[in-house]
């Protein structure tokens, strides 16, 4: 690839190149990618990166040299939510999204999550909240339903992410990137797996208006520790 980039012609050669969610770009990706520029020199190269939504065991710092700055402006998620994950994130953020409801908790325990998780999201479609609007993302096991529709292959299992008359069910560690005003987060696993604090970091900042958590209170307590179990009233 980086023999191909070094040929392309002038015409196919980008001025500059932005690279988000580059926690997860391996290290030989870069070559390439910076030989595709009109001028590795002088080029531009963008690359956000959040060390805490990882999804691969892997460290590839981008080349170049390029100047560090930290975005903690916090603008998806209203002061309700992101008060919740705040304590998992490495630095302080400000916090724009504006006043919400409050987080809501359903005690259960890991097996029984994604059962509660379904009733709390029957009882927000009766609330009103539209089909597309809502979904249901686990820390474990994938929800029935995700399997189901994944029997149909991705294509068409990420098509029902746009669908309007379907709540949208996935996992955590593939919800990175996304959003929906109101996640029911089904904390369907014990905490001892790798990556656990991670999966309670991504998870409740996938929601942007309304955040339900249906798990176990010592769960939360052994991954994130007790500054995130009292702000969910645990």
């Amino acid at each position: 690839m980086t023999e191909l980039a070094g040929a392309l012609p002038n015409g196919q050669r980008f001025g500059a190149i932005v690279v988000a969610e580059a926690q997860d770009f391996a290290d030989s990706w870069w070559g390439p990618l910076v030989g595709a520029l009109h001028d590795p020199e002088a080029g531009g190269l963008y690359v956000f990166s959040d060390e805490g939504q990882k999804v691969f065991a892997r460290y590839a710092p981008p080349p170049l040299g390029p100047v560090p700055l930290i975005l903690d402006d916090n603008l998806r998620n209203n002061r309700q939510i992101a008060d919740v994950f705040h304590p998992l994130v490495p630095q302080k953020m400000r916090l724009w999204g504006g006043e919400g409801p409050a987080v809501r908790t359903v005690v259960c325990s890991p097996s029984d999550a994604l059962g509660a998780a379904d009733v709390a999201v029957d009882a927000l479609l009766d609330e009103g909240w539209r089909p597309q609007d809502v979904a249901l993302l686990a820390t474990g096991s994938r929800h029935p339903e995700q399997a189901a529709r994944q029997e149909g292959g991705q294509d068409a299992y990420w098509e029902s992410f746009w669908d309007t008359d379907q709540v949208f069910y996935g996992h955590v560690l593939g919800f990175k990137r996304l959003e929906r005003s109101a996640v029911m987060l089904a904390l369907n696993e014990d905490g001892s797996r790798d990556r656990a604090r991670e999966r309670l970091y991504v998870g409740p900042s996938r929601a942007r208006d309304l955040l339900v958590v249906c798990g176990d209170s010592d769960v939360v307590r052994a991954v994130g520790g007790d500054a995130v179990a009292r702000r969910l009233a645990w």
